[in-house]
């Protein structure tokens, strides 16, 4: 099974919650062709697998909080063995742990029989993390509350996309704490940007960019290359995903980026709805 990567078009922070979350109000879309795989067979008993050997394997991965909510909450026994193989990188702002929770919850509740309907679903999501929610659903949408509101969106217009992730990560909570006061660097473009019907922005990279200048120095020298009419951050980062001109070569600026600003940059090149990478 495929479990995809998301983006954010549009993250706005609107304050702080009573039970310590931000109040968010967030466009997202699914990338098809970034996706991990998860792989789930019978087992005498659960077990769980992972080829990335820094991500953890015990009740801290997502997807094991996924199995073990959904087996408090039908009290069914979780035979399985569950390997997932990684393409998304972590710590990357692209959803994948929320992903992987989600596509687990959907296949196994599957495979148990469907004891669960979408709304139980839903609930359990929302118990494992604010983005696991959105995953449940096809296309793109727009979440609110803490991100577990999810409200079905028009699916944006076909996007050439390349993204770009520096060989580090960024804490969310630590992305979250300090959002509402952080200022714009100086000379840092933080105007909300368009594309055609899309309006982008980002209320996180004040606060991400403040402490991860590099970050920073990398926007700007995307909005800078010729192919590209739009970059931000998605989520709290580390990535930052450009949006091309239609006729742009994604390899392109992903050589020149490699070439001249780091070679050690992470990148994909695809489009937001075919299975393409």
């Amino acid at each position: 099974m495929l479990s995809p990567a998301k983006l954010n078009l549009s993250l706005r922070i609107l304050g702080k919650r009573p039970d310590g979350f931000h109040e968010i109000d967030t466009l997202m879309i699914k990338l098809p062709g970034l996706a991990d795989e998860i792989t789930i067979t019978p087992a005498e008993e659960f077990s769980f697998t992972c080829d990335d050997p820094a991500l953890p394997t015990d009740h801290t991965n997502l997807v094991v909080k996924a199995v073990e909510a959904l087996h408090g909450k039908t009290g069914e026994i979780q035979n399985f063995h569950i390997h997932l193989k990684k393409n998304i990188p972590h710590g990357a702002g692209l959803g994948g742990g929320s992903s992987n929770a989600a596509t687990t919850l959907l296949a196994l509740n599957s495979q148990l029989g469907s004891p669960l309907a979408i709304e139980e679903l839903h609930d359990l999501a929302a118990s494992i993390g604010s983005d696991v929610p959105f995953f449940l659903y096809s296309g793109a949408a727009r979440c609110t509350g803490r991100g577990e509101i999810i409200e079905a969106a028009p699916q944006p217009e076909n996007l050439s996309i390349a993204l770009f992730k520096p060989d580090f990560s960024v804490s969310t909570p630590e992305a979250y704490r300090t959002c509402l006061e952080s200022q714009a660097l100086p000379g840092v473009r933080s105007e909300p940007q368009t594309y055609g019907s899309l309006t982008l922005v980002n209320d996180l990279e004040k606060a991400v960019f403040a402490k991860h200048r590099y970050l920073a120095e990398l926007k700007s020298w995307l909005l800078k290359r010729r192919d590209t009419k739009t970059v931000l951050m998605s989520g709290s980062g580390s990535t930052l995903f450009a949006i091309l001109h239609p006729k742009a070569n994604p390899q392109n600026l992903i050589g020149t980026a490699h070439k001249y600003f780091d070679p050690n940059l992470w990148t994909w090149s695809g489009n937001s709805s075919e299975l393409s990478s």
